[in-house]
């Protein structure tokens, strides 16, 4: 990748792993929101009324867009950025847990409409398949901070 001066290229390994520590956060926090939803549709009366207020399902979906883009591009670019500096992607546990996850992540988004709908198979398939991300996004983080590391240790 002669295009990309050789100064610049150990310093764009810097770029993927705060951006997916953002975004794992970002997933924490819908999280929240899809909770506060369920909460929402069980309640009754005033506490209804209050929740509503709320706005999770709009602040819901649109977060959720959020992490589907940057996700998707998030996984390209640590990709992308690997071959950039090493000619080859590295295929281990961290690469294919990366791409269950965009896989998943768009699964999950594809369900929306039947949500929309009210089926409730398409609402627990969304919920369990979030979980499966967050889980897999937890031990993304620490693994890619332990490679993070190697790639310093070796600057």
């Amino acid at each position: 990748m002669d295009f990309i001066p050789a100064t610049i290229k150990p310093y764009l390994n810097f770029i993927h792993p705060p951006l997916m520590w953002i975004l794992f956060a970002t997933c924490l926090y819908a999280l929240y929101l899809g909770f506060q939803i369920r909460k929402t549709r069980s309640a009754t009366g005033e506490e209804k009324k209050k929740l509503i207020q709320g706005k999770f399902i709009i602040r819901h979906h649109q977060i959720g867009s959020i992490i589907l883009a940057v996700m998707v591009l998030g996984s390209i670019g640590g990709m992308t950025v690997t071959y950039i500096n090493n000619g080859k992607l590295f295929v281990g546990p961290h690469l294919i847990a990366g791409l269950g996850m965009t896989g998943l992540i768009a699964v999950s988004a594809s369900l929306s409409p039947y949500m929309q709908k009210g089926l409730d198979w398409a609402r627990y398939s969304h919920i369990g398949i979030n979980l499966v991300i967050v889980g897999l996004f937890g031990w993304q983080a620490f693994s890619g901070v332990e490679i993070l590391l190697r790639i310093v240790s070796k600057m």
